[in-house]
């Protein structure tokens, strides 16, 4: 699988330092179903998604906005919530 590792991972790991974020197609990531359906017309190839997939938890500042929003209906975590205590 094809990755690399997000640009802000100094301070990301401030905030979550056992998780490793890395930027992904949208064919890379196994979303929810229900965050899937959300997203009809993406190009799955071209898509960028900021994540641990092992943790379910992504980094909306380089996530595409509708991804996140469909994200938010599932069981992964924003990493701000992390930062806040809620995750």
């Amino acid at each position: 699988m094809s990755s690399r590792a997000c640009p802000d991972w100094p301070a990301l790991m401030e905030i979550a330092p056992d998780v490793q974020f890395r930027h992904y197609t949208l064919a890379e990531v196994q979303l929810p179903v229900d965050a899937f359906v959300r997203l009809e017309g993406f190009d799955p190839n071209a898509v960028s998604v900021c994540a641990d997939l092992d943790q379910h938890v992504f980094n909306p500042d380089h996530t595409d906005p509708r991804i996140v929003e469909a994200l938010r209906r599932t069981h992964w975590i924003d990493v701000r919530e992390m930062s806040r205590g809620g995750g």
